[in-house]
């Protein structure tokens, strides 16, 4: 996983992938993996977000299940691994594991102490579950399947939001989208931004639906988003 530090828990060690920016102190975007996990997609973000003058830290959100999982995002071979990582992932211990990432992180000597969230796909659904119940300073979620099922908590959420849909998201339903929008449009520090025609993860590296033209967009936001909230 190239560099690494460790996150400890009441549970136990689990490691995280950092890549670390020139300057310091800085502050992090802690980097919430899809179901792929920590694999040469969420490690490049990490390397793109350094090289932004972030510090970039990537947890291992499967530990308590598998530690280290880093499926290539390019190939179907290990569809029902994934599958069943998936379904037995435990989302309330994951949130809580996010946010010992979070307490590691304001703790970095080269650290500002301001830190945000950045998922994609279920770290997108993460990065939503976590900033409405533990305190960040701004959260981005890109096409988080399945956020409809908690928008009742959005009542915890402080930290600004910037979120990411794809209209054509075959994990996302139109209407499931619907209630999103409508629900965080009630919420004055949230913004949702929508990409007709894209599919799911329209903004992942060399992936199956990668998108140049909506990518640059939705990371352009991103970019100016974290530069505003964590700065």
């Amino acid at each position: 996983m190239g560099n690494q530090i460790s996150i400890e828990t009441p549970d136990g060690t689990f490691r995280a992938y950092i890549s670390r920016p020139i300057d310091f102190p800085a502050p992090t975007v802690v980097v919430l993996h899809e179901v792929f996990g920590i694999n040469p997609d969420i490690r490049m973000t990490c390397d793109e977000l350094a090289a932004q003058g972030f510090i970039a830290i990537a947890p291992d959100l499967f530990w308590r299940q598998e530690p280290c999982v880093d499926f290539p995002a390019s190939s179907d071979a290990d569809g029902q691994h994934r599958l069943e990582l998936y379904a037995a992932f435990d989302r309330n211990m994951a949130a809580r594991d996010v946010m010992e990432t979070v307490r590691t992180a304001v703790e970095l000597e080269e650290s500002t102490g301001k830190v945000g969230l950045l998922g994609y796909g279920l770290g997108g659904l993460m990065a939503f579950i976590s900033a409405t119940r533990y305190e960040v300073d701004a959260v981005v979620a890109y096409h988080g399947g399945e956020t409809e099922k908690y928008l009742a908590e959005l009542r915890g959420l402080q930290a600004p939001l910037l979120m990411h849909l794809a209209e054509q998201d075959e994990f996302m339903p139109k209407a499931a989208q619907s209630e999103i929008k409508v629900a965080l449009a009630r919420t004055t520090n949230a913004t949702v931004h929508s990409y007709p025609g894209q599919r799911h993860a329209f903004a992942r590296h060399g992936g199956a639906h990668f998108n140049s033209l909506a990518a640059a967009l939705a990371n352009t936001r991103t970019r100016e988003f974290l530069h505003l909230h964590l700065r």
